[in-house]
Parts: C-alpha cells; structure tokens; sequence
C-alpha cells in the first residue's frame, strides 16, 4: 500500500514539472535572457550571488515554481549553482559539456561525419592561420612530439587516429582563439570517428602512410615558418588528398588494382 502511495506521488510530481515547463515557456525564457544579457553586459561575474528567490521573481515576472525549475536547469548546464543557506551563486560553465552535448545530438544524423567534416575545415584553416603568427616554441614542440607520434603509430589505427586527432588540436591550440578551441574541443567525439576511419584507409591504400607522414610535416614546417598563407594552402590540400582516398576507396579502388 506504501509503495503504491509513493507511484502516485511521484507521479503526481513529475506531472506537476510537466506542468510548470509547458505554461512556464515564456518564465524560462525571462529567467534564461536575464542571466545571459547580465553575464554578456559584465553586471554578473562568476562568484556572484544571485538575489533572493522571491526578489528575482517579482523581477523577472515569474512565478517562484517556475523560476526554481530555470534554475536547475541552468545547474545542469553549469552556469549557477544553488547551495544551501548560502542561495544561487553565478559559475564559469564547462565548455567540455560541449562534447557530450553534440557527440549525443550527432549520433542520431546519417552521414554526420562529412557534414562536421566541412566545420572542422572552417575552424582549423583559419586556426592554422593564427598559428603560424601566433604559435610559441612550446607549440612548436607540442605539434613536433604530434608529428612524431604519427609516425611512430602509422601502423597502429588506433593510436595512429589519436596521434593524427593530437596533431590538429595541437594546431588550433597554437592558434590561441579560445573559441576556436572550444568549437573543436566541442566536436572531439565526432572528429575521432572521422580520424579513425582514415586511419582504416590504410589497409587499401599502403602508399597512403606515406603521404599522413609527408603532410603533417608540411603543416609543421608551414607553422613554424610564420606564413599563414601557405599554412592554410597545405592544409586544404590535406583535407582534399585525404578525400580522394575516401572516394577511391568508396568506388573499390586500391593500391593493388591501381597497380594491375
């Protein structure tokens, strides 16, 4: 009898959240463009403690109910947290939820690889750019300990995916654009599936390790000679060689065919 009061308290609950999410669309909405307006004008800061429930309602024109569930949710997304005695204090989110968030959202799209493909180009040419004006020697040898790990996994799918997804978050790293480097932080989890499946052209193309090897060095040494134009030719050339193999291995080519 217990356990059967509590299923419908529980169920009465989770109609109530219903509820209050359906008739408080425009209460979120209030609550949500408050703190982003705040946070972007510089009035909020991470640290800073919200005014009392009641205040901020009466402020924003919601009710209390609905203005808690806003405030969970922003939990949720790292943006406030809500401690006790204490009230809702403003915190610095985590970008890296990001990756979660989209690798979740992406999962479910066919042919999502090509399509964050053509983002990824977006991001690192541009990133490539910046590095080769803005690139330190701590980069320079963070991309060249990149570049040797390429080499030493060539045979290797798995390491060699992660040795080649390294080299270019070492890239849009030197780049110093923190938002460059969160967008491509945020598309980690896709970016691996696509270095993964180049990496298994290998096992078509042979004369393919050759050019991963050659490329990424041209890359390198494109950095290293602080011009950005060239940095950015080599590395669309890249991306274009290396959808090539992709095409030739989609209609059966090989090396061995290639070669009879």
């Amino acid at each position: 009898m217990q356990s059967g009061m509590t299923k419908v308290i529980d169920m009465t609950a989770d109609l109530e959240i219903t509820r209050l999410r359906e008739s408080g669309g425009k209460g979120f909405e209030k609550v949500f463009a408050f703190l982003r307006e705040r946070l972007l004008a510089g009035s909020l800061r991470p640290g800073d403690r919200l005014i009392p429930e009641r205040d901020l309602a009466a402020q924003l024109g919601v009710s209390r109910p609905i203005l808690r569930e806003a405030l969970r949710a922003l939990t949720v997304l790292g943006v406030v947290e809500i401690r006790d005695r204490v009230g809702t204090i403003v915190r610095r989110p985590d970008p890296s939820v990001l990756n979660d968030f989209f690798t979740f959202a992406f999962a479910q799209q066919s042919d999502v690889v090509d399509d964050v493909m053509q983002a990824r180009i977006a991001i690192e040419c541009q990133a490539v750019r910046l590095a080769a004006e803005r690139a330190t020697v701590s980069d320079f040898e963070k991309l060249q300990q990149a570049l040797a790990r390429i080499v030493e996994t060539i045979d290797d799918p798995d390491g060699g995916s992660a040795a080649d997804f390294d080299f270019h978050r070492a890239v849009v790293n030197a780049g110093k654009s923190e938002t460059l480097i969160v967008l491509h932080n945020s598309l980690s989890g896709v970016l691996m599936r696509s270095h993964r499946g180049r990496r298994e052209l290998l096992q078509v193309f042979d004369s393919m390790k050759t050019y991963l090897i050659e490329d990424h060095r041209r890359i390198f040494d494109a950095i290293i000679g602080r011009d950005p134009e060239h940095a950015e030719k080599v590395l669309r050339e890249h991306f274009a060689i290396g959808d090539d193999f992709r095409r030739r291995a989609a209609i059966g080519e090989s090396d061995a065919r290639s070669a009879s």
